[in-house]
């Protein structure tokens, strides 16, 4: 083996003789470093780390003996890449199960036969080897998978978004009511009671799945959607049926079912025109038993809908919507999300209006406020 790629091994051990047959038995094969007790041993371990082959270490030495030495190696998990032999003549059952407590790989008994240690340890350093390859190839593996799950991840965020803005487009508006959408969900998800206990990763997947809510417009007809008056009665049934095709065409796309939006999205594309009491649809469902995020986005498109302008409507002010919204014109919501809406509401005000400045001229349908377009309202 050429010196360059020769290995390293430490030998620690305060006896001159029992550290020359050892370097003696090693050499041809490894590089040798040389301890006389525990903290030089340390020192040589901070330096080198994770470049040593192995440790050959004795038990009895001044300044620090070899167990104290090995509680550091433990606590700094040295011995998980390096492996750590005790060559000692004090081989009690006692000293040997504290040794291989505290981790050491072999446990050998002074004096030594120097061809048997050598085979004993150079075959635990070539396993070690192995080992120490094949986890990191294991952890390159693993890191490329992440970048690659991340990568799709990403991919499935942008197939979702692009979705909904062509559908957003299709219904005359811009393709930012969708982005500000996602935004007011995220600020009370971030502000309020409804996202305590979240973890970040879950906010954003909510986010994510409330610019899906209004995706199953694609399969209304263009004379309803577009409409600029009031629906009748026939249309706006026609128009509430939204809420259960996106469901069904969610349901077609398999390839989003394992994405951790998928299930948020179903949820917020069925239930975000459910009222708290009981009045929405398409399922009438009452109080709790609407999902906070589908609640939070049932407010979030009423806002959004309410002061943006479309062909039905002119933009109504902040403090207008707010006011339909108090006075039910809009349907009933969770009185706790209203308190903190009203909480937030110089805040909602300033960020919605940032995202609508450039939208103000851009005519649209949403219909978040079907209800008041509809003979049912």
């Amino acid at each position: 083996m050429a010196a360059e790629e020769k290995k390293t091994i430490l030998i620690v051990d305060d006896m001159d003789v029992n550290r020359a047959i050892l370097r003696e038995t090693f050499r041809e094969r490894f590089t040798i470093l040389e301890a006389a007790n525990g903290i030089e041993a340390l020192d040589l371990v901070a330096r080198h780390g994770e470049g040593l082959a192995a440790i050959l270490l004795d038990i009895i030495m001044p300044v620090m003996d070899g167990f104290e030495v090995l509680k550091v190696l433990h606590e700094r998990k040295v011995m998980e890449k390096v492996p750590v032999f005790l060559i000692t003549s004090e081989c009690t059952e006692e000293s040997t199960l504290l040794g291989y407590e505290l981790g050491v790989m072999d446990v050998i008994e002074r004096p030594i036969v120097p061809h048997i240690v050598k085979k004993r340890i150079e075959s635990v350093i070539e396993l070690s080897a192995m080992r120490n390859q094949l986890n990191a190839q294991v952890a390159d593996q693993e890191r490329k998978l992440d970048e690659k799950t991340k990568r799709i991840h990403d991919l499935n965020h942008a197939m979702i978004g692009a979705l909904a803005t062509a559908i957003e487009f299709r219904d005359c508006e811009s393709g930012e009511h969708v982005k500000r959408i996602h935004d007011f969900t995220l600020f009370l998800l971030h502000n309020t009671a409804f996202g305590k206990g979240m973890e970040e990763r879950e906010m954003d997947n909510i986010a994510t799945a409330a610019i899906m809510h209004d995706v199953g417009k694609i399969a209304i007809a263009d004379y309803i959607l577009n409409k600029p008056g009031r629906l009748t009665a026939e249309e706006f049934e026609i128009m509430k049926t939204h809420t259960l095709r996106g469901c069904e065409l969610l349901d077609q796309i398999p390839a989003i079912h394992h994405n951790s939006v998928y299930r948020y999205a179903y949820d917020i594309c069925r239930h975000h025109h459910e009222r708290w009491d009981g009045q929405g649809y398409p399922d009438g469902l009452k109080g709790d038993a609407i999902s906070p995020w589908s609640q939070i986005v049932s407010l979030a498109d009423v806002y959004d809908a309410l002061t943006s302008q479309r062909v039905y409507k002119e933009a109504y002010s902040h403090e207008k919507a707010v006011a339909m919204i108090l006075n039910g014109e809009c349907g009933v919501f969770n009185p706790v999300l209203i308190q903190e809406f009203l909480r937030l509401s110089s805040e909602i005000k300033e960020m919605m209006e940032i995202r609508q400045g450039g939208d103000r001229d851009e005519a649209g349908a949403e219909g978040t406020a079907d209800q008041g377009r509809g003979e049912s309202a």
